[in-house]
């Protein structure tokens, strides 16, 4: 599986600890802009997959994350290394702008 699905339960194993650096989009069902960029995550998942971990945060189902980072709009992605945020951008980015950002962070 190269899309991650990152829970409230799981975040702290699979984000804060990963060796890898990590791209997490908060998203909801209802979101139109997040369906919009859903397609170009999924395909830089498995495009990078051995690179970055890349997955997902329904914010809906997994408030407790969401507030701890003060996701107030979605799409927001948040890059991750070793623990810590390295930079995070709202929006509904293209495809190319992603790739950019994540050729910054591997």
């Amino acid at each position: 599986m190269s899309l991650h699905h990152f829970t409230d339960a799981n975040f702290k194993k699979e984000v804060l600890e990963s060796e890898l650096p990590v791209l997490v989009d908060f998203w909801a069902v209802w979101c139109s802009p997040c369906k919009a960029i859903a397609p170009a995550v999924e395909e830089l998942a498995k495009e990078y997959a051995k690179k970055i971990k890349i997955g997902k945060v329904d914010v809906d189902s997994n408030s407790q994350i969401a507030a701890n980072y003060g996701i107030m709009s979605i799409p927001t992605l948040i890059f991750f290394r070793n623990g810590k945020v390295m930079d995070q951008m709202a929006g509904a980015l293209t495809k190319a702008d992603l790739k950019k950002k994540i050729e910054e962070y591997i």
